[in-house]
């Protein structure tokens, strides 16, 4: 069993390469790339400040700012004044900012639909149950390693 659980990560790897590669592609469409793709997705519901979306994304507060500095110079986004942190604006999408991502959103999907239909029904909720389980094990053996 730890052979096939060492395969599966290696898979899972590779998988995020190639759906960080397609991601690219996908974000080039609009002139973008995958790191404002995200960050455009992560403050279209509602603002956030750099910190708050680098902990929803995973990522390092520094390069956030870097991504959002550039998206408010493209005015895809811009800074507004947070009432409970007056150092910590809110990074908010403006209007083209939405128009850019609904367009990689909809590119987005009609890739996430071509390679859909490729795979078994049900193969999807499948997969994403069992990486669910594993992601839930390994968070488990690392609270317990601490």
């Amino acid at each position: 069993m730890p052979d096939e659980i060492a395969l599966l990560v290696a898979d899972v790897f590779e998988a995020a390469g190639a759906l960080r590669r397609s991601g690219e592609a996908i974000a080039a469409t609009e002139g973008q790339t995958q790191a404002r793709w995200q960050l455009l997705s992560a403050v279209s519901a509602s603002p956030l400040t750099v910190a708050q979306a680098a902990r929803r994304l995973g990522v390092s507060r520094q390069g956030v700012q870097r991504v959002a500095n550039d998206l408010v110079g493209e005015d895809l986004a811009a800074f507004r004044p947070n009432p409970d942190h007056r150092g910590s604006p809110l990074l908010a999408l403006t209007p083209d900012g939405h128009r850019v991502l609904d367009g990689i959103t909809a590119r987005a999907d009609e890739a996430h639909r071509t390679l859909a239909a490729g795979l078994p029904e049900g193969g999807i909720a499948d997969a994403r149950a069992l990486l669910r389980q594993l992601i839930e094990g390994v968070r488990g053996h690392d609270a317990g390693s601490r």
